[in-house]
């Protein structure tokens, strides 16, 4: 177990991984949610104009959005190494 444990410490982040996060690490978390709750919002608006397919593809976006605020939140929290 410990063997695995200190394997997985010898990967490290690429440098466009640092990148990014470096970059999304300045912005405020609540930034995620907002995002999110706007596009639910968007996709309510196509929905009541009768876009459906439009609707269904902008709604979709609100889960990945809320996974990359998390993945944000413990980025800063944990670190990335």
């Amino acid at each position: 177990m410990a063997q695995a444990m200190t394997g997985y410490r010898d990967h490290r982040e690429g440098s466009v991984a640092r990148a990014i996060e470096e970059r999304t690490a300045r912005l405020p978390s609540d930034t995620f949610l907002w995002a999110a709750l706007g596009s639910m919002g968007l996709s309510l608006g196509l929905q009541l104009m009768g876009k459906q397919q439009m609707s269904n593809f902008v709604g979709h976006w609100a889960p990945a959005i809320l996974i990359m605020g998390l993945y944000n939140k413990l980025v800063k929290i944990e670190g990335s190494d």
